[in-house]
């Protein structure tokens, strides 16, 4: 009757999960805000500069400029903007789902300064004259073509202007209405000028009444509506100067969008798959656990109104492989205790108890790199910081607690108790119980002896260093316009490019491309690098043109130069305060010579991932930073669990380790044992990168390839490289300083 009630138990908890997933899921993924590379869009970072020499910016100057920012971007209706301040002297600015990215940027950076001026460029009113809000698009009584009407405060001040130009002689007697009238600017010279910077000059012959002001010119009706929303927005109390701009095309939005939620679909799906395949019934316990973690990374992800873009999406994939390496962790510990003779219960208990320890010290460590990519990223890093913390933190209590409360409830039923070949257990690997012998180590029912060819592992990474070397020497790296500052263009249409045919365009433009670069099954995306940065004007001028021939928004990326070195002291900042963080931590839990073992293969990780992206001439941009602190969480991840198992061993041995070669063994012993953990865990991971790689989207290729060299490399740096560099140097001083985790505490697991 007991069983019976826990496994109705059991089947409520599913069914009210199910539920819960089935009915909120759809309300939480249409309510998720999607990033400029998911929906189109642009984001612009601005540096604020004074007006003259007697105004100071301080952070109620910046409020009252990201106020009127937000007023403009509302009369655009757009309901999702994102305006923050940073530092001391710069304001960001995301519009995703912006239909016409030229207008935004626009009304944006335009200052709005209000003059109306003699033909002599003298002053005769500004913006303060003009009555708040009463700029509108109307039609010329006369003609009937669309103009702008407005207010101004004094109507007697303004029959006064008007009177006194009314008595000039024609062609003086023009009131020229300026908006950002700057120094040097001249009516003289702009009136000679097809498109002049000046929006009209109306000739005024008698004095007009009732401050009423016309503003005609060749304008269409919603160039007219934008002149007036522009002048009632009011004029910035600062000069905003852009250093940073980065667009999205929607068209790209929505085919990156299409490709990686079917990417993630298919990888999740192959995940399922392999962990019911590999591990029976706790493989199928796994995935209700993966269900529940993948809801709630995505209903907090919502509540706290977090941007996704295709960086957050991978990191909600890696978390699901963190939720696996947990569940894994824990099912081969069990597998290990019924290896042991013990009974199902027993075994459970034993497993859990003891994988606990190796899975929070694998998380804390990935969570290290996650926090140090929070708080020195920017933007779409800083999101997939945000979605990676949220998905460390949830794929333990969901991998933890969830699954071993779940498969608690069984453990009991007397049909597994007498079938272990549920768990994934041959009943012939089964040892009698009574039988003291210790069960050796075996990887596909083979031993290895893996520290006995430490020297054929020594010889290979020293090869592939001299090789990484070689190839920056002649290779170097590719930086992309983040580090090295310039411009990139990037242009989908429904034809084959021709590059020949973009070079006369860019030619029409005054434009002179660095490289053009084609791509796609018929060449139909083409990327352009410029070494400089594209002036403002023409971004609005190329993007115009460009929309006109194929009929889609292309992508615009603008970097100053100060930015780019920004990012380069940002990510050395980021990579030594993480491995910093690190050392401290694996020092602590463990001791100094792992540390800095666990910080060298990191290195080389690292350094093999660059020398890839060396030889193949990958570009290097600000997300192969997050990529690169991911692959160092994610391989200490791999390394700790075999450091514990050191540490576990020798503690379980009830003596000090005196001798190199009882040292080898107990490694070797560790090694072995972790072996199944570590290639399990990391196929699963690398299943989820490899349909990122084949089905999702461009922009995030190289982010892709970057996790995939450097998980390879981490596989085989936590497996047959850390442990083994550790046994050396360890060993030379076991004499003078003997090996001793038997004092050590131990982590109780979780009660349910």
């Amino acid at each position: 009757m007991k069983n019976k009630g826990r496994i109705a138990s059991f089947f409520l908890i599913v069914i009210a999960l199910g539920l819960i997933i089935g009915l909120f899921t759809p309300s939480v993924t249409k309510s998720i805000n999607l990033g400029l590379d998911l929906q189109g869009g642009f984001e612009v970072l601005y540096t604020v500069e004074p007006i003259d020499e007697t105004q100071e910016v301080d952070r109620s100057l910046l409020e009252a400029t990201v106020q009127l920012l937000n007023d403009r971007v509302n009369k655009l209706g757009i309901s999702e903007a994102v305006i923050d301040i940073e530092g001391e002297d710069r304001i960001r600015v995301q519009l995703a789902g912006v239909e016409n990215q030229t207008q935004a940027r626009e009304m944006l950076a335009t200052s709005a300064r209000l003059t109306f001026r003699d033909v002599h460029d003298t002053v005769l009113l500004d913006g303060s004259d003009v009555k708040e809000g009463s700029a509108k698009q109307d039609f010329h009584p006369d003609t009937n073509q669309p103009i702008v009407t407005l207010q101004v405060k004094d109507a007697s001040k303004f029959a006064q202007v008007t009177r006194e130009l009314s008595q000039e002689s024609p062609g003086e007697n023009l009131l020229v209405i300026w908006m950002d009238y700057e120094e040097g600017d001249s009516f003289e010279d702009e009136a000679l000028k097809e498109e002049p910077k000046f929006v009209s000059a109306p000739s005024v012959n008698e004095p007009i009444p009732g401050g009423n002001v016309m503003i005609t010119g060749n304008f269409t009706v919603e160039e007219a509506q934008y002149l007036a929303s522009i002048i009632n927005s009011g004029s910035l109390p600062v000069n905003l100067v852009e250093i940073f701009s980065t667009s999205v095309g929607a068209q790209f939005g929505q085919q990156a969008l299409d490709q990686t939620i079917l990417a993630a679909i298919v990888g999740i799906s192959i995940i399922i798959v392999f962990m019911i395949a590999v591990y029976r019934f706790p493989g199928f316990i796994s995935v209700i656990s993966l269900s529940a973690y993948i809801f709630l990374v995505l209903a907090i992800f919502e509540s706290l109104r977090g941007v996704l873009t295709l960086p957050g999406i991978a990191a909600l994939i890696l978390g699901v492989g963190m939720a696996v390496d947990a569940n894994v962790i824990t099912f081969e510990r069990i597998k290990e205790e019924l290896r042991e003779g013990k009974s199902l219960q027993a075994a459970f208990k034993k497993g859990t108890s003891n994988s606990l320890r190796a899975i929070l010290d694998a998380n804390i460590t990935t969570l290290l790199a996650a926090a140090v990519l929070f708080i020195f990223g920017t933007s779409s890093v800083k999101g997939f910081a945000t979605m990676l913390i949220i998905s460390i933190v949830v794929s333990f209590l969901t991998a933890v607690y969830g699954t071993k409360l779940l498969l608690q409830l069984w453990i009991k039923v007397k049909f597994f108790k007498n079938n272990p070949g549920w768990f994934g257990v041959k009943k012939s690997d089964i040892k009698d119980i009574r039988d003291n012998s210790e069960v050796p180590a075996t990887f596909l029912g083979k031993e290895w002896n893996v520290v006995d060819n430490r020297k054929k592992f020594f010889v290979i990474t020293f090869i592939l260093t001299v090789i990484g070397v070689i190839a920056f020497g002649i290779f170097r790296l590719t930086p992309g316009i983040d580090f090295t500052s310039g411009s990139r263009v990037q242009i989908m249409a429904d034809e084959p490019l021709s590059e020949t045919e973009i070079e006369s365009d860019l030619e029409a433009l005054g434009l002179e491309a660095r490289s053009i670069i084609l791509s796609g099954e018929n060449n139909e995306i083409a990327v352009i690098r410029y070494q400089d940065v594209i002036p403002e004007d023409k971004i609005g001028e190329l993007t115009t043109y460009f929309h006109d021939k194929y009929n889609v928004e292309p992508g615009v990326s603008v970097v100053s130069p100060i930015v780019g070195q920004e990012l380069v002291k940002n990510a050395i900042y980021a990579l030594a305060i993480a491995a910093v963080g690190m050392i401290i931590y694996v020092a602590f839990r463990f001791e100094f010579y792992f540390a800095v073992m666990a910080i060298l293969t990191l290195l080389h990780d690292v350094f093999i991932m660059l020398m890839v992206f060396s030889i193949f001439k990958i570009e290097f941009d600000v997300t192969i930073v997050a990529a690169i602190l991911t692959i160092v969480g994610y391989a200490i991840n791999s390394t700790i669990v075999t450091f514990d198992r050191i540490r576990e061993n020798a503690a379980q041995s009830n003596r000090v380790i005196k001798s190199f070669k009882e040292l080898s063994s107990i490694v070797n012993r560790s090694i072995v044992q972790t072996m199944t953990r570590t290639i399990n865990t990391n196929i699963t991971t690398l299943i989820a990168i490899v349909a990122f790689l084949i089905l999702g989207a461009e922009p995030i290729r190289g982010f892709g390839i970057a996790l995939l060299i450097g998980i390879i490399a981490g596989t085989y740096s936590s497996l047959f490289l850390a442990t083994q560099l550790w046994l050396v140097w360890r060993g030379k001083n076991i004499k003078d300083k003997p090996v001793d985790f038997r004092k050590k505490k131990r982590v109780e697991g979780p009660q349910v």
